[in-house]
């Protein structure tokens, strides 16, 4: 590969997420929801504590089936507090929970991918930054999206994080031009 974009550094498993997950279109429900937990369980932390400790939380979360955790209850959260494979916050556990209620709300309604891929109207945002103190840590449209997951009852989700989720999962292409990816990833875009 070419040039990365400026955040990615020189640890491998950087490397490999940046290469060949950061900024793919995401189109899955269930992978959408379980990116929006992790920049959730980020907020306060960098992401690298959270992408070696991925498969942990994958293990301690059933996959992160929203369906299975919907059901889970203060035992569960008791249990996940004492795991120390995953960031042991009860409060960003608890809304795990939560938001895994919210999601099934929400997705039987709309579908939790169709309500994030309308705000693009099933389309990536294409961004063109050719530098990284160009790219914001939050936009109106984060902002927007934000508030609006909180109304449907998520929480942990606010514009900062929503945006680091929009970037991660696609539906915003924030690679930098100057990145083999940027256009890697435009070329993986199709409507929803």
């Amino acid at each position: 590969m070419g040039e990365r974009c400026g955040w990615v550094g020189l640890e491998p498993i950087y490397v490999d997420y940046h290469d060949t997950e950061w900024g793919v279109p995401e189109y899955d429900p269930r992978a959408l929801w379980e990116k929006l937990i992790l920049d959730g369980f980020q907020a306060g932390l960098s992401w690298i504590t959270i992408l070696k400790k991925r498969d942990n939380f994958r293990s301690a979360f059933a996959g992160f089936d929203p369906n299975a955790i919907a059901e889970w209850g203060p035992e569960d959260v008791d249990r996940l507090v004492q795991d120390p494979g995953i960031i042991r916050h009860r409060g960003k556990i608890e809304a795990t929970i939560k938001n895994a209620r919210a999601y099934q709300e929400l997705h039987q309604t709309v579908g939790f991918d169709r309500f994030l891929w309308n705000y693009f109207d099933g389309v990536p945002l294409q961004n063109r930054f050719t530098q990284q103190s160009d790219v914001p840590a939050y936009t109106a449209l984060s902002t927007q999206i934000s508030k609006d997951l909180k109304a449907h009852g998520f929480t942990f989700c606010g514009p900062t994080i929503v945006y680091a989720f929009l970037e991660a999962t696609g539906l915003v292409n924030d690679h930098l031009t100057t990145c083999d990816r940027h256009a890697e990833c435009a070329a993986m875009a199709r409507p929803i």
